[in-house]
């Protein structure tokens, strides 16, 4: 029997959540492999993993899908729950290069699409498996070493910001990969397929990961300001529950923005302390990538009431309790207690 590209010897994959983000950075045409090495090929330390990347690859190749449909210009628009959620042909596209790459590696483990089941269905990508150029070593926790494919359920939204990609606000694009075990988010990537893109001359798409418990790569972390309040936001999902919850923790600045990647991605960035979303419009692929990676910051992401999000594949795939976020360092229980009574009422599990 043939041994599946991504397990020849010396380059089997044993730790299965790591290697689903990196397979998942395949899926986008991000040429990104990982291997563990042991037996006679020389070994890293033990509890680490190599994480071996293309540095120009990824300029080249990240978010190829999402801009090759934009610049051709068919966009094959539909209209899914109501006139703000829509779906493009590269929604879809990109969903099927992203199972495809995971199933082929990974048959076991649970991937749940926003695109849904056809989409899901339609294995049709390719693995890529370039030869690296550099490598950064990084610890594997020792909490999910020992994870089972089948203890793994992906949440996947291969394009996040749909609205925002189909009017031109394309830094608000992103696409989600997370992976969950036991109900919780334990890794994530987010990948911006058109960072730097208003800056001519410069590499255009960036890939930031995180394991909990583990690290983040692909971006520095940067402190919010001090002596102000910046809470991101919204721009398209407001109600008079989202604003009374926004009001609650007396703002200095707001920034009202599209895709809930893209809202996580201004704390990680320092351009905002809190992400407030007083509504039941994020599902689980909006926020699994997020919150791994913010986690492993040191930040935290949680339902408006602070109660954590559960992520097992048979729970339920809205956020029906809201979304509230906060940048490392900041005081997440503070805000959370701020958040009125009503509105917290005001949204049933």
């Amino acid at each position: 029997m043939t041994t599946p590209p991504c397990q020849q010897p010396h380059q089997l994959i044993e730790k299965v959540v790591t290697h689903v983000l990196i397979n998942s950075f395949h899926s986008l045409s991000v040429i990104v492999t990982v291997h563990l090495y042991f037996g006679p090929t020389p070994p890293p330390t033990p509890g680490h993993l190599l994480y071996s990347t293309r540095l120009k690859a990824i300029a080249n190749h990240a978010g190829k899908i999402i801009r090759d449909v934009l610049k051709k210009g068919e966009l094959g628009i539909v209209q899914k729950e109501n006139a703000r959620d829509l779906q493009t042909e590269a929604d879809r596209a990109a969903q099927r290069c992203i199972i495809s790459s995971l199933s082929q590696c990974f048959p076991k483990i649970t991937i749940i699409g926003e695109e849904g089941d056809e989409e899901s269905k339609q294995i049709s990508g390719k693995v890529y498996d370039p030869t690296p150029e550099s490598t950064i070593q990084v610890t594997c926790p020792p909490h999910l070493a020992s994870l089972g494919e089948e203890e793994i359920v992906v949440w996947v939204d291969p394009l996040d910001g749909t609205a925002e990609y189909t009017q031109g606000l394309l830094d608000h694009v992103t696409v989600l990969i997370g992976i969950a075990s036991g109900g919780k988010a334990v890794g994530g990537v987010i990948h911006q397929p058109y960072y730097n893109y208003q800056n001519p001359g410069s590499e255009l798409g960036r890939t930031i990961w995180g394991v909990v418990g583990g690290t983040v790569g692909g971006m520095p972390i940067v402190a919010p300001p001090e002596g102000k309040l910046i809470v991101t936001t919204t721009r398209s999902h407001s109600s008079s529950t989202v604003t009374d919850a926004v009001d609650a923790v007396c703002p200095d600045e707001v920034l009202r923005v599209g895709g809930a990647g893209h809202k996580v991605m201004l704390l990680l960035e320092g351009k905002a302390h809190l992400y407030v979303f007083a509504s039941p419009g994020c599902k689980k692929w909006d926020t699994c990538a997020p919150e791994a990676i913010l986690q492993a910051a040191g930040g935290i992401l949680t339902d408006i009431k602070g109660s954590p999000i559960p992520y097992q594949a048979s729970v339920p795939f809205r956020n029906s309790t809201g979304v509230l976020a906060s940048a490392p360092g900041q005081n997440h229980a503070f805000y959370s207690a701020k958040i009125p009574q009503h509105v917290k009422d005001n949204l049933k599990a």
